[in-house]
């Protein structure tokens, strides 16, 4: 059963967001994808959005850059968590996404990560998940040990 929605303001954002998908597939999360506009086609993000809880998902990735609304279009249609991939271009290299991905007004959170953080936006779906879930928590502690063990391995080259 699919538990992740992602959803992306744009094709051109596809390639962006491969790390969210490699982090929800290391760890065996189901996750559908869609593309959609906050600007373009609001009432097909709308749509997407409002059935997202009916169709199982638990919690929902939006990227988008410059304007970058749609992570709080999304966080104003579902009581889902949503997490907000900012995406780099444009004139400002993705500082004016970020900016409005993390200006949320009071009463519509989205959680968000580093411009570009697609990796980081599955991950902390995986965690989230996992507060419900006991074996996907022993999935997360499992590939936490082993990233302090390669941070440590890599290290013992340049120590002395």
């Amino acid at each position: 059963m699919k538990q992740v929605g992602i959803i992306l303001g744009s094709q051109s954002d596809v390639e962006k967001m491969k790390g969210a998908t490699e982090a929800l597939t290391e760890f065996g999360v189901d996750y559908e994808f869609i593309i959609a506009s906050a600007h373009r086609t609001p009432e097909r993000v709308q749509k997407w959005a409002l059935g997202a809880e009916s169709r199982g998902l638990k919690v929902l990735i939006a990227a988008a850059g410059m304007a970058a609304h749609l992570g709080g279009v999304v966080a104003s249609l579902t009581t889902l968590p949503v997490i907000g991939v900012p995406l780099s271009g444009g004139a400002l290299g993705g500082q004016d996404s970020l900016y409005s991905t993390v200006s949320m007004p009071k009463g519509t959170p989205v959680a968000t990560v580093a411009i570009d953080g697609s990796f980081n936006a599955g991950l902390l779906a995986v965690q989230i998940l996992a507060t419900a879930d006991p074996a996907l928590r022993e999935k997360l502690k499992a590939y936490k040990k082993s990233t302090a063990e390669k941070i440590i391995e890599q290290a013992k080259a340049f120590e002395r």
